[in-house]
């Protein structure tokens, strides 16, 4: 699925390097990883944008090469909502390619 059809979308993008992570804020927010190309790899929420971006740089999961490409994208909104806007966006994903994204291992407690 292409990051494009995320409903509210997400409002700022930053390179998915550890060169690029001082440049995202250490705010609340949903987020996402995708390819280039805008294909949604994962998405998830986080009390601290920038710090969660630095956990996933740390991960060989979400570094590393999937069937549907790598990770070189961190999207993000920020907000009060995080709960009900990650719901929409797994949702959207799961209505649009009747799976999670390929790097989400499970649904988020919130997804429910």
């Amino acid at each position: 699925m292409n990051l494009a059809k995320l409903v509210p979308p997400p409002s700022s993008t930053e390179t998915f390097k550890r060169s690029r992570q001082r440049f995202v804020p250490a705010a609340s927010g949903c987020y996402v990883l995708t390819t280039f190309l805008g294909v949604v790899l994962y998405i998830g929420l986080s009390n601290n944008l920038q710090r969660r971006m630095g956990e996933h740089l740390d991960n060989p999961d979400k570094t590393g090469e999937t069937e549907l490409g790598r990770a070189v994208l961190f999207h993000w909104i920020e907000g009060d909502n995080t709960n009900q806007i990650e719901r929409t966006w797994l949702n959207i994903h799961l209505q649009n390619e009747g799976i999670l994204p390929v790097l989400n291992r499970i649904f988020s407690p919130t997804s429910a």
